[in-house]
């Protein structure tokens, strides 16, 4: 296949938006919900002649689609959510019975495994599956194995982090290196994080367990280190640290845009993202639109948060016929060509090794020899106590 140039069609729409990775190109997503009208829910007596997805809008890229439906006949009919506690939610009320595919991310597929709302699914009928890095391969990606059984029920497809991305002129990289980067008194007003709780209780989760000891200790579940079930202790060192770095932020950031804004202008010099405002801040300093230097710290020394997108079958599919289109479904998706044009249009990391037919700096902004730094993140989860988490939050606000 011919390389393609990052300037393609799908990577200048790569543009600034919300805070939420998954809608940082909604009117993209806006005009792919136009291209696949479809009712919100269709009933199951349909199914025969329909695929129905329950997944994020801005992976449904219209002329895939449109292949796809035209070699099986069939009409794929999605369904819209902002985030993994909806669809799971929609599965818990009957939605096993009115979609056929789901996407999640994290440990959220586990938790559909054990409750019954998705099914297991065969490799071997996704041949593109062996296309995929190391990293995300059963052996070792194990988020999407049934650890009692031994069947697996998903497939990886994109990735990222929630990596710091800083001015190089203005951060020493061994000081981002660590997640004390945000409290460090040395920039203080020139650091931003975002308001979204989840991920800033998270993170300062794995500070504050490092500065405690108790990271690699026992943890009162039996189980290891998980930033999103934090003790009680250390959710009150997250609250104290939390408070203390307050007064070194310029700002919570709430959408992508004023992120960028404050990066280019040099009123911060880092901040916490997913890696899509430091693409447009290098596509710009290509095209000479910004001097400064940008670049992404993945994953911080004490360990990071990230996330990997997937496929799943739900469990209201029994028709091996069914079956066998939901499985050429996500093979179709993770071809090559295919997952490179989502990559390009959403700004997502793929799962599946591009390098092949990706330019140089498609492979840089894409992060396409960093997937190892993966093993080193900890997945977004469901906070252990969503009651004690906002807690924290709302006296950090208040304080």
């Amino acid at each position: 296949m011919t390389k393609s140039t990052f300037k393609s069609s799908g990577a200048a729409a790569l543009s600034a938006a919300s805070v939420n990775r998954r809608t940082v190109l909604k009117t993209l997503a806006a005009g792919t919900a136009g291209a696949l009208a479809a009712p919100y829910i269709r009933p199951a007596s349909a199914a025969p002649t329909q695929l129905r997805a329950l997944m994020w809008e801005v992976y449904a890229v219209p002329d895939i689609v449109g292949a796809f439906e035209e070699k099986h006949k069939i009409k794929f009919s999605p369904t819209f959510f902002d985030g993994n506690s909806e669809a799971y939610n929609k599965l818990r009320v009957g939605g096993t019975r009115d979609f056929d595919l789901v996407q999640a991310d994290g440990f959220w597929p586990g938790l559909y495994f054990r409750e019954k709302l998705i099914r297991n699914i065969d490799y071997a009928k996704i041949p593109n599956t062996a296309n995929v890095y190391p990293v995300f391969k059963p052996d070792r990606f194990k988020l999407l194995t049934d650890e009692a059984s031994g069947k697996h029920f998903g497939v990886t497809w994109c990735w990222g982090s929630y990596g710091t991305t800083y001015n190089t002129a203005d951060v020493p990289k061994e000081k981002v290196e660590s997640i004390e980067v945000l409290f460090d008194p040395a920039f203080s007003g020139r650091l931003a994080t975002s308001a979204r709780f989840e991920e800033n209780i998270a993170l300062t989760g794995i500070l504050a367990a490092t500065r405690m000891g108790t990271k690699d200790k026992p943890r009162p579940d039996g189980k290891p280190f998980n930033p999103y079930v934090l003790t009680d202790e250390e959710l009150a060192e997250v609250e104290k640290l939390l408070i203390q770095q307050k007064s070194l932020l310029l700002t919570r950031y709430q959408d992508n845009t004023t992120l960028q804004q404050l990066l280019e202008s040099g009123a911060i010099v880092a901040a916490p993202e997913f890696a899509q405002v430091y693409r447009i801040l290098v596509q710009k300093k290509e095209k000479g639109d910004i001097s400064a230097d940008f670049s992404h710290q993945l994953v911080p020394k004490e360990g990071g948060l990230g996330w990997v997108d997937t496929w799943l079958v739900t469990s209201g599919v029994t028709d091996p016929a069914a079956l066998d289109i939901c499985h050429d479904f996500m093979n179709t998706f993770l071809a090559p060509e295919n997952i490179k044009k989502i990559s390009l249009i959403a700004g997502s990391s793929a799962t599946v090794d591009l390098r092949s037919i990706s330019t140089p700096e498609e492979q840089k902004l894409f992060l396409m020899d960093r997937t190892e730094e993966l093993s080193s993140m900890y997945q977004f989860d469901q906070p252990s106590s969503t009651e004690k988490w906002e807690r924290v939050w709302s006296r950090v606000q208040a304080a």
